[in-house]
């Protein structure tokens, strides 16, 4: 079985995805079928079969998660800045094409939020990155082209 890397932030967040379908959608939905089923012929009841089928979403949405949290395995985060660029940490980065710095977190696939400076352990500036050190510049073929970056720190 293949284990999942989580920071244990990322991790919580499924954790309380989960908890909140089972303990507030599950119950929210069965509640809509009842109410829809109320309302006489279920053939022609619209809200009876969107309710049907938020209910199967969201059982599809808790096997998943639970799948993803049998596979979860915490990576301890670190004590201090490592020499080399690993899971778990920040690594501030130079463009050096537009010469615009910015901020990566690499983090576990399922925690991966670009917008907000988070890329997986698995896309391809992460993978680029791992093991290189401050000063090292890496290229990165990307879906937009190739891009070039320096590194310019490493943080917990």
């Amino acid at each position: 079985m293949d284990r999942i890397p989580f920071t244990s932030e990322g991790l919580e967040k499924i954790k309380q995805e989960l908890d909140h379908l089972i303990r507030v959608e599950r119950r929210k939905v069965v509640k809509a079928i009842e109410e829809a089923r109320a309302h006489g012929d279920l053939s022609e009841n619209a809200e009876y079969e969107a309710a049907k089928e938020r209910q199967a979403y969201i059982e599809g949405r808790i096997q998943e998660l639970s799948g993803i949290l049998a596979k979860a395995e915490v990576i301890p985060p670190l004590k201090e800045a490592p020499d080399r660029v690993q899971f778990g940490v920040k690594v501030r980065l130079l463009n050096l094409e537009t010469d615009e710095e910015v901020v990566y977190q690499i983090v576990g696939p399922y925690e991966s939020d670009p917008a907000n400076g988070k890329i997986s352990v698995s896309s391809p500036i992460a993978r680029a990155l791992i093991g290189k050190e401050i000063g090292e510049e890496v290229r990165v073929k990307t879906p937009s082209g190739e891009k070039v970056f320096e590194i310019l720190d490493i943080e917990v």
